[in-house]
C-alpha cells in the first residue's frame, strides 16, 4: 500500500533545471558502489527530468591487493588513487567531467559547496569532523545521505543538516542526531586495515556494500528523479534477507 502524501519529504524546488553538486566523501567499499552507481543515476535524471548531476569525490586511500574482488578495482589499479583512477573510469564510459580529490575531507575539501554530501566512512571521527564542517560552513548542503556496514548488515540514512523546508515541515535527522552515540569521543574507532582479500573477505561479506549502496542510490532516485521519498533509509541484513526502513520524522 503506498504511504499517504502526507507522509512524504518533497524535493526543494531549487533543485529543477540546473546538474545538482554531490561531494561524494570515500571511495572504498560503499563510496565507489555509490560513485559508479551516480553514473547511472545521472543518466537516468538527463532522460526524465531537468536534472543532472555533478560529483567530486574525496579519498586519500590508495587500491590495495585486498580491494580487489570486493570493490571495483583491478590488478593493474594497484598503488594508484582510489578516487582519481574510479573517477577517470566513469568519465571516459560516461563523457562526463567529474572531479577527484586525493585528501582528506574536509581538509582537503570544502563541504558547504555540495547539495548534497554523501559519506561512506569507516569511522565515528570522520562523521564528526565533516559533521563539524558543515555546522561551521557558511554554505550548508541541503541533503547529508552517510552509508555505513558492518560485515553483514548495515544502514543508510539521509538528513538536513541546520535545514528546514521553509513550510514549516519537519526537517530529516542528520546521521549524527540519528545515531547520537556516534558523538562520543572517547569510544575507539575499529578502522584497521585488511591485508589480504581473504582477510577482507572475514571482515566484510564479498557484496554488502553492492547491496547497501544499490538500496541507498534507489532512495536517491526516488528523491531527485521522481520528487518524494516516503522512508529516511533502511537496515539491511543480508544474513536474515531483512530490509527494515528508517521512517520520515513524523509531523505531529
Amino acid at each position: 500500500m503506498q504511504p499517504d502524501i502526507s507522509d512524504r519529504h518533497y524535493l526543494p524546488a531549487a533543485f529543477d533545471d540546473r546538474p545538482i553538486k554531490i561531494l561524494l566523501v570515500g571511495c572504498g567499499g560503499n563510496g565507489a558502489q555509490m560513485l559508479m552507481g551516480l553514473a547511472s543515476l545521472d543518466t537516468a535524471l538527463r532522460a526524465i527530468s531537468s536534472r543532472s548531476l555533478h560529483v567530486t569525490v574525496v579519498d586519500d586511500d590508495t587500491v590495495s591487493e585486498a580491494n580487489l574482488g570486493r570493490q571495483p578495482f583491478y590488478r593493474c589499479d594497484l598503488g594508484h588513487s582510489k578516487a582519481h583512477t574510479l573517477t577517470e573510469r566513469i568519465n571516459l564510459a560516461h563523457g562526463l567531467s567529474w572531479e577527484a580529490v586525493h585528501g582528506r575531507a574536509p581538509a582537503a575539501i570544502g563541504v558547504g559547496e555540495a547539495d548534497i554530501l554523501v559519506t561512506c566512512v569507516d569511522t565515528a571521527s570522520a562523521r564528526r569532523a565533516l559533521g563539524a564542517a558543515t555546522a561551521k560552513s557558511r554554505a550548508t548542503p541541503t541533503y547529508w545521505m552517510d552509508l555505513g556496514n558492518r560485515a553483514t548488515d548495515g544502514q543508510y540514512l539521509i538528513g538536513c543538516p541546520g535545514r528546514d523546508d521553509g513550510k514549516g515541515g519537519t526537517r530529516l535527522p542528520t546521521v549524527l542526531e540519528y545515531f547520537p552515540e556516534l558523538a562520543d569521543e572517547s569510544a575507539a574507532d575499529d578502522d584497521a586495515p585488511s591485508c589480504s582479500v581473504a582477510e577482507a573477505l572475514e571482515r566484510q561479506s564479498l557484496f554488502v556494500n553492492r547491496v547497501l549502496a544499490s538500496h541507498a542510490l534507489s532512495l536517491l532516485f526516488d528523491l531527485l528523479g521522481r520528487g518524494s521519498i516516503a522512508r529516511a533509509g533502511a537496515f539491511i541484513n543480508l544474513a536474515t534477507g531483512q530490509a527494515v526502513p528508517i521512517p520520515l520524522p513524523s509531523c505531529g
